[in-house]
């Protein structure tokens, strides 16, 4: 009589995701922006740590000073960015993900932007490393996304806001919009809440819209080993041309390294 064989254990891979970010509000909630992703119980997201907003480095005086010592980038980008990214790396597998906004005044020189970001982790990181990490735009900030999803917002604040019509990436200032129609907004208490019911798939529901948003959700959606589809509107979607180099960038998923 033969012996059976024991059941087989299907050991699915999980990947823990560093949020660098550098405001007050997405260092209290913007964990609860990729709860879609996370329901795929294959990841999890937390902040760990809240920067100053970075511009481009302008200054030629500051770039000979760092040109003659030797640096590649600031003291403060590699304290600030690289490090904690390297620091998370290499405790668990996963990826970081660090998020700016990009206001309107800053989105002409949002390359220069993303160059800065993006040297501090490819300067710091080892180049497998530094696959593992990317940079993503909120625009203009994280207002805009709730304005796709007003049902939300109608039931947090008691409010009858009507959903925006155009790309809400081109609302100008949308956080002076919301303290327009509701002047107690509070961007930490109210905007907690409202990321914390916001429908994702709702907000990128619109291919032609979002661009940035998507961008970075099509990121982590391929990194965690998920096939480009209709969820977010991956498959015909509007990309942000600034982010969307990251995705091919991304290394090969390897199971037996993700617990």
């Amino acid at each position: 009589m033969s012996t059976p064989h024991p059941a087989t254990v299907t050991t699915w891979p999980f990947y823990h995701f560093g949020l660098i970010v550098t405001g007050e509000a997405e260092e209290k909630c913007l964990d609860k922006l990729f709860r879609s992703i996370a329901a795929t119980r294959k990841c999890r997201f937390e902040v760990i740590r809240r920067v100053g907003q970075r511009s481009a480095i302008k200054s030629e005086k500051r770039q000979q000073r760092m040109a003659g010592s030797g640096k590649k980038i600031p003291d403060k980008d590699a304290t600030d960015i690289g490090l904690p990214a390297r620091q998370h790396l290499l405790a668990r597998p996963g990826f970081v993900v660090l998020v700016d906004d990009l206001e309107q005044d800053r989105s002409e020189i949002v390359e220069q932007v993303f160059d800065r970001y993006r040297l501090a982790l490819d300067t710091i990181l080892k180049p497998d490393q530094a696959r593992r990490a990317s940079v993503h735009f909120l625009v203009n900030m994280l207002e805009s996304y709730f304005f796709p999803d007003i049902k939300t917002v109608n039931q947090v604040l008691g409010t009858d806001l009507e959903e925006h019509e155009g790309d809400v990436e081109e609302i100008r200032n949308p956080k002076a919009d919301m303290k327009r129609h509701y002047p107690r907004y509070d961007e930490i208490a109210d905007g907690a809440r409202i990321v914390e019911g916001l429908d994702i798939p709702r907000v990128l529901s619109r291919k032609e819209t979002c661009a940035s948003l998507r961008t970075m959700f099509a990121w982590i959606w391929k990194a965690i080993g998920e096939p480009k589809g209709e969820r977010f509107q991956l498959q015909d979607g509007r990309y942000y041309d600034v982010t969307r180099s990251q995705i091919c960038a991304l290394p090969p998923i390897d199971p037996e390294a993700a617990s």
